[in-house]
């Protein structure tokens, strides 16, 4: 079912608790399966859907208790002349590549932005001047003809300074444009001493090592990509969780930056444990009213600053709310756009027409629709007007929605979205591989297959 739907979410209900699927174990496949196709597959859509989440949730009796503990899976569907195919194997990681080997990086994030030449550029922590924690945006250039390997070859771009001089803030993304870059910290910490010492020394977890910084709130951090120089502005805001950059772009002297939220200074990883997202459909809403808040926001940054504008707002974009005012103590203090709010109705794990509009003025997001953190819904919005087109069945359960464009496409949303979707109630395949159309979200084929496919975080397409 598709619908146009208003600024104010499409709620569902899940009494019969079908998202539990999504959290079970299942096995690796021999070899890939047939998929029974309704619809019809686009005649130009030729080459692999490529999806990686938990498909291990225990280990003999001992299980599993967080949504990222699980051992990975990868998943891929082969699109070939009208007719699908499924396979999934485990990942075992034989040969990791150590990139603190060629660069000052402690490690990078899982969305590192791809220009259409093959370049590469990423972010993670380092340690800077004097011992100090810093994050560094380090450029890995395209594969030549001479076949070396291009990590050998990465260099650093810039450098951001920490807020805290040991405990690094986590990062998940970034904002990259032609001439800037973006870097978002956030008050959710890494204690680097209980980081390093958890498992030899007193057997603690990975979640253990996060803190909230009550008093930072947030601070944003531009760098000019070109000169490799960091901006030394003071862009401040109210606390909140940063995973998933939608975009960010110039327009006439100002930097627009749109960011998928939590609102407030508690990580919301705290509440992403198997347990919480296993109960009953009246429990996960308890536990989801506890949570810090979903908010899509757009932020403006103004990158001419004059100490005669103190006081003022000096954002003069039209058609946007955000302000950025100026403070005597060299603050500008940023208030965003609220693009979609709704209470535990998150837009989640963005996608946009990335290879024609990364960095540049859009339109369009597509969104994983997340009801008190149960994925039960895809969207379209219009950045702009904030229409929201909708698709959502009953007991259907997507995944992060997977925009490609058509060749030859003239209009931004001239293609489909790929999404994995488990359905356990609602007929004989217990999940399929559904394809909309970027228009107006309505379904053009499902691939089904008989076998469960439990959660999966981020993908690709990769063209034939």
């Amino acid at each position: 079912m598709c619908v146009l739907a208003t600024l104010t979410p499409f709620r569902v209900e899940h009494p019969a608790g079908g998202y539990k699927k999504l959290f079970e174990t299942v096995e690796e496949l021999s070899s890939p399966i047939t998929a029974h196709i309704t619809g019809e597959i686009p005649v130009w859509l030729k080459g692999s859907l490529l999806r990686c989440g938990p498909g291990l949730f225990e280990v003999g009796s001992e299980p599993f208790y967080h949504l990222f503990d699980g051992q990975a899976l990868l998943h891929k569907f082969d699109f070939k002349d009208g007719h699908v195919t499924y396979y999934r194997r485990s990942v075992f990681s034989k040969q990791m590549v150590d990139v603190s080997k060629y660069i000052s990086v402690n490690g990078v994030t899982a969305h590192p932005h791809i220009e259409n030449d093959g370049t590469v550029y990423n972010i993670g922590n380092c340690f800077g001047k004097n011992f100090s924690l810093a994050y560094n945006i380090v450029r890995i250039p395209p594969l030549k003809a001479d076949k070396q390997d291009p990590i050998t070859k990465c260099e650093v771009v810039v450098q951001f300074p920490c807020s805290d001089r040991f405990k690094p803030s986590y990062v998940h993304s970034f904002g990259l444009t032609p001439n800037y870059v973006v870097f978002v910290e956030t008050p959710v910490k890494i204690n680097l001493l209980k980081f390093l010492s958890s498992w030899s020394l007193w057997g603690a977890n990975y979640m253990d090592c996060f803190e909230s910084n009550e008093s930072m709130g947030v601070w944003m951090h531009v760098a000019d990509r070109k000169k490799g120089k960091y901006l030394n502005f003071k862009y401040r805001t109210s606390p909140f969780n940063l995973f998933h950059h939608i975009n960010t772009y110039e327009d006439n002297g100002f930097l627009v930056v749109d960011l998928c939220t939590w609102k407030g200074y508690e990580f919301i990883y705290n509440y992403l444990y198997l347990a919480n997202l296993r109960e009953n459909w009246d429990e996960v809403k308890k536990n989801a009213q506890k949570a810090p808040q979903p908010e899509v926001r757009r932020y403006v940054l103004p990158l001419n600053i004059e100490k005669a504008d103190t006081g003022k707002n000096l954002i003069t974009l039209p058609n946007t709310t955000a302000t950025a005012t100026l403070r005597t103590d060299e603050i500008i203090w940023l208030e965003p756009e609220v693009i979609f709010s709704g209470p535990r109705q998150a837009f989640e794990f963005p996608q946009i027409n990335y290879t024609k509009y990364s960095g540049k003025p859009y339109t369009y997001a597509y969104g994983l629709g997340l009801n008190h953190f149960v994925p039960d819904r895809l969207c379209k919005m219009n950045i702009k007007t904030k229409e929201t087109w909708v698709w959502q069945e009953t007991d259907a359960y997507p995944s992060e929605p997977i925009f490609v464009p058509q060749p030859d496409a003239l209009e931004e949303d001239d293609g489909i979205v790929l999404s994995i979707v488990i359905s356990p109630g609602s007929g004989p395949k217990p999940a399929y591989l559904l394809i909309l159309s970027a228009k107006d979200m309505s379904e053009v084929a499902k691939a089904e297959v008989d076998i469960n496919i439990p959660v999966t975080f981020h993908g690709m397409f990769k063209r034939a």
